[in-house]
């Protein structure tokens, strides 16, 4: 995946989104369930969402990728920082928390590091909120690999991180997309660590995603 210098000038918002001989360009920000821990490469929702969109007639090319398993917003800050990234990009996507929930962090301390990252995100997006799609954590206190937490203490705290992004992105004027009932429905679609969802699973957060990221890529 591509990762290069940051640079977010609007000039170059005009040059990346506008163009008509080069395709959109498309930055997806994560943890695990954005690098498609235990999926192919090509099984990633952010490489099977660019795919399901130049389907759809769009102009965009594969993903630039900043995402690891395991990473909090915290770490997702840090690695952004260290990392070389220029914009500005016709869409991003995020979605962060899942880590900070599991690790027993609280929702006080993910609301403002969430907001800090949203606000990057936003100025990868050449400081448009509009081109930036935020997708809600999945539950994984249902799925197999939770053998000793309380589902339900776990979906109420998820609930609680997904409620704070959800104000903030409200706030910001950012689209949010909500997944989690998704992995609730099928707590098996997963792969074989029995945590991570499979491909199936990614395919279907991939049609909610669609229309919007459709949406933003046709104001090119």
């Amino acid at each position: 995946m591509r990762i290069v210098a940051l640079f977010a000038g609007l000039a170059l918002l005009t040059a990346a989104t506008s163009s008509p001989h080069a395709p959109a360009r498309y930055l997806a920000l994560g943890d695990s369930y954005t690098i498609g821990e235990g999926v192919s490469d090509s099984a990633r929702w952010p490489v099977q969402l660019a795919r399901a969109l130049r389907k759809a007639g769009a102009d965009v090319a594969d993903p630039d990728i900043i995402a690891r398993t395991g990473w909090t917003t915290d770490e997702l800050d840090r690695a952004i920082t260290e990392r070389n990234v220029t914009g500005p990009y016709a869409l991003v996507t995020l979605l962060i928390g899942v880590n900070n929930q599991y690790r027993g962090r609280s929702v006080d301390e993910y609301r403002p590091q969430f907001a800090a990252l949203l606000k990057r995100a936003i100025g990868f997006a050449g400081g448009s909120a509009a081109r930036v799609i935020v997708v809600s954590i999945p539950d994984w206190g249902v799925t197999p690999f939770n053998k000793n937490r309380d589902k339900a203490t776990v979906a109420r705290e998820i609930d609680g991180f997904n409620a704070a992004a959800l104000q903030i992105c409200r706030a910001e004027g950012v689209t949010y997309v909500d997944i989690t009932d998704l992995t609730r429905a099928e707590p098996a679609a997963v792969v074989a660590d029995g945590l991570h969802p499979s491909e199936a699973m990614y395919a279907r957060w991939v049609q909610r995603l669609v229309p919007p990221a459709r949406a933003i890529l046709q104001t090119r």
